[in-house]
């Protein structure tokens, strides 16, 4: 679906639509990956689509916690340069990423009958950028017909500068998880040396952002629990060897194809079963989608409070086992957000987060204030409907206001 409404528009956007199967049909639910540059197709197969194939496995399987058992849901792959997007990049902020979806979107709700529809726009990790920027143009839009936003969610997002979310946090998320990181007193002695001289145990009551090598923490850890697990993966700190084939070829160290396998969007077979453009698909581009700079403020905290303020409901959600953007780094994003008038959460998170479904019980913490709910899931690292679908599940519900009380 092109980005514009333009005649010769060469720049264009793929989707998988999956209209809802339940009862009610008012909403689009919209679900973008992260990176920049990464498919949301591994949203569609891996976590919250109709069928699910995970690492490891022979071939999908049903996911009876798909999302569009609840509402429509449609993934997108953007922007331009990802996946089986066509054209050429040529966004040079994260405003026109924005634009850009929009007018993606508007050519999508206007072909397919979408218009008055309620729109609710989630991702994860790099989506912790789009999703706000994408729901701020809605809002500037000023047009219920075509863009009618009512909330957000976002899973374990980039929300602010990394040595936030990655470095203040970093040396108290392995002693908090001492026992899975298993790193020597010589290397922990360093870690709490380091984070105190750079003032990381002070957090942010300095507002320091010194990012020098000597203050990189962060690598320091993910170097030394390589040493200890050679399959340590920073996405899900519990993964050990043997290291589980991808059928689409995540990329890093922690994953392989085996002889023989293919990654599954590149057949030519199955890029013709799906409308795809026969391409060399890619889940993460190499493709840079930002050609010549991101222009704009990469992090998304000085857009997202005022996005709070107008939405109904905002959701951001954590998996407790993430080291690549730790769960303190992003609460202490949020204590340091300003949004309905007040700066931070007034009262610290403790409300437990309950689960009913197959007897999950209590997964984690949540807690709201003016109309924003932060939320910890314990088990899970930074992909949480991958890891926890049947948590992610019971977000959704929250957002869309099947529940009214989590």
């Amino acid at each position: 679906m092109p980005i514009s409404t333009r005649p010769k528009e060469t720049r264009k956007l793929y989707f998988w639509f999956f209209p809802t199967t339940g009862a009610v049909d008012e909403e689009l639910v919209i679900w973008l990956n992260g990176g920049p540059g990464c498919s949301d197709l591994e949203g569609l197969l891996q976590e919250n689509g109709p069928f699910s194939w995970q690492t490891g496995t022979f071939k999908p399987v049903p996911n009876y916690y798909s999302w569009n058992n609840l509402t429509n849901m449609i993934w997108v792959e953007q922007p331009v340069g990802t996946g089986f997007s066509q054209g050429t990049p040529s966004a040079r902020s994260e405003e026109d990423v924005a634009e850009q979806f929009l007018g993606f979107l508007e050519n999508f709700i206007k072909t397919f009958g979408f218009e008055n529809k309620k729109l609710y726009v989630t991702g994860e990790s790099y989506a912790g950028v789009y999703v706000p920027y994408i729901v701020d143009a809605m809002y500037k839009k000023n047009n219920k017909t075509l863009f009618d936003p009512r909330g957000l969610m976002i899973y374990d997002p980039v929300l602010s500068p990394y040595v936030i979310q990655e470095q203040i946090a970093a040396a108290a998320f392995v002693d908090y998880w001492a026992h899975l990181f298993a790193l020597n007193q010589t290397t922990m002695d360093r870690l709490h040396s380091t984070a105190d001289k750079c003032g990381y145990t002070r957090y942010l009551n300095e507002n320091l952002l010194n990012t020098s090598v000597e203050c990189d923490v962060w690598t320091v850890i993910f170097e030394a629990a390589l040493l200890v697990n050679p399959c340590f993966n920073m996405y899900q700190i519990t993964t050990t060897c043997p290291v589980l084939w991808d059928v689409l070829g995540f990329p890093g160290s922690f994953t392989y194809l085996p002889e023989g396998a293919q990654i599954y969007f590149n057949r030519t077979e199955v890029q013709d079963a799906i409308n795809a453009p026969r391409t060399n698909w890619e889940e993460c581009s190499s493709i840079d989608v930002f050609p010549q700079g991101d222009s704009s403020d990469p992090s998304s905290w000085k857009v997202l409070p005022r996005v709070i303020d107008k939405n109904e409901r905002t959701i951001i959600a954590h998996g407790l086992l993430d080291f690549l953007l730790i769960p303190n780094g992003t609460l202490l994003t949020i204590q340091n957000m300003t949004w309905g008038g007040q700066q931070g959460f007034r009262t610290k998170p403790f409300e437990p987060f309950v689960v009913p479904y197959e007897s999950q019980g209590t997964m984690g913490v949540t807690h709201t204030e003016r109309k924003l709910t932060w939320m910890e899931i314990q088990s899970s690292g930074h992909m949480v409907p991958l890891f926890q679908p049947v948590v992610a599940y019971r977000q959704l519900e929250y957002l869309i206001g099947r529940i009214n009380k989590l």
